[in-house]
């Protein structure tokens, strides 16, 4: 009897439209069609349409619709799915960035028989956090552990194969601030937005710690939002009101995986900065930018956008920081999403506000994931 033939993972990627944040007719219409294997889910990105700061329930809205949607089909508990797909909702389209989904789905397949690097993911989850723990060294070790996992969960071994990591951060509340110091302890900040960076730069320095950008020493308590020579190339991190935990999203490649997709990675310096897109796009995957292939291949772009905290982009003075009616975050998305999308010719893209630790002061990391041109047609 001849031995089982030896499998690989086999990833694909679903960008869907949605006209809500509770909108799920699209992917139901990619299950009607054969197209998408509910069970084959194993992780959703979307943005939504609220404003990406503490009271944007936007994203717990659609976190909460895919868990009641996938129920079912899974056959198993709204929280249960919560717990087998990890569900990573960032608010805020402003500008051209339009509201969808990104759907990524893992089997296992036969053995293709190459050698070539391929999208592979990966996912895992931290424990729920204490209020004074956010922000702080145990987000930081914690998220490092979840994202070692999930490189596991990949099959990656070398953190080199790790092209970008996806976290999904809790906040503080008024709530949980005062729970905290009825028991004595004091919270990072009493400040709900504040918490929000304090969530994501700790969550972004787990990341670093976990892929050798930045020593486990260096990564303390008093490095978070003050250190910003210490950052992760690789790291997005999204915080919000509707969970208690981390949810960790590794994206890399791997040799001889089936994926028809293969991701790369670059750091935008500045909001501004469409050269470092456009070389990764030439360099990384020899697609010329202005050519038709682009949006024959294009699968989508994830990236984070930061306001300059220096006030300045490109030695010209911002307003970003200073405005008291739009919050600094919200610009920085529709300036970045303006950028990439004159660049990939779309603007179904997931672009997350506040980048703390993630890229350099102003920057941001950026991952590009494209359809391989022989892999058929692009799931668009």
């Amino acid at each position: 009897m001849n031995e089982a033939q030896p499998t690989v993972q086999h990833v694909d990627v679903f960008r869907v439209p949605c006209s809500g944040p509770g909108d799920l007719r699209g992917v139901q219409a990619l299950i009607d069609t054969g197209a998408l294997v509910p069970a084959h889910i194993v992780a959703v990105m979307g943005k939504t349409e609220g404003n990406g700061c503490v009271n944007d329930h936007t994203r717990d809205f659609a976190a909460t619709s895919w868990c009641h949607f996938l129920g079912p089909h899974l056959g198993c508990s709204p929280a249960q799915v919560a717990e087998r797909v990890a569900l990573v909702m960032s608010g805020g389209t402003e500008g051209v960035l339009s509201p969808h989904f990104t759907v990524f789905t893992r089997s296992r397949v036969p053995a293709p028989g190459h050698t070539d690097k391929r999208l592979v993911v990966g996912i895992a989850h931290t424990g729920d956090f204490l209020p004074e723990e956010l922000g702080r060294a145990a987000q930081i070790t914690a998220t490092a552990t979840a994202t070692r996992a999930a490189m596991t969960d990949a099959g990656i071994t070398d953190p080199a194969d790790v092209h970008f990591v996806q976290v999904k951060c809790p906040l503080l509340t008024a709530a949980k601030v005062q729970a905290a110091l009825t028991r004595g302890v004091q919270p990072v900040t009493q400040d709900a937005y504040e918490s929000m960076g304090f969530s994501r730069g700790a969550s972004a320095l787990g990341v670093a710690v976990a892929l050798g950008e930045v020593s486990a020493d260096a990564a303390t308590d008093a490095a978070v939002l003050s250190d910003w020579s210490l950052f992760s190339a690789r790291a997005s991190a999204s915080a919000g009101i509707e969970l208690e935990h981390n949810v960790v999203i590794v994206l890399g490649e791997a040799a001889s995986a089936a994926s028809p997709i293969r991701i790369g990675h670059t750091v935008m310096q500045d909001a501004v900065d469409a050269i470092s897109v456009r070389r990764l796009l030439h360099e990384h995957f020899d697609i010329d930018p202005d050519s038709p292939a682009l949006a024959q291949q294009q699968v989508t772009v994830l990236a984070k956008a930061e306001a300059s905290p220096s006030g300045r982009v490109r030695g010209e003075r911002h307003t970003m920081l200073n405005d008291s009616d739009i919050n600094a975050t919200r610009h920085a998305r529709a300036a970045v999403g303006g950028v990439l999308a004159s660049v990939v010719g779309h603007t179904a893209l997931y672009v997350s506000g506040g980048a703390e630790h993630q890229g350099p002061a102003g920057g941001g990391p950026l991952a590009a994931l494209v359809r391989v041109p022989t892999a058929g047609a692009h799931h668009g």
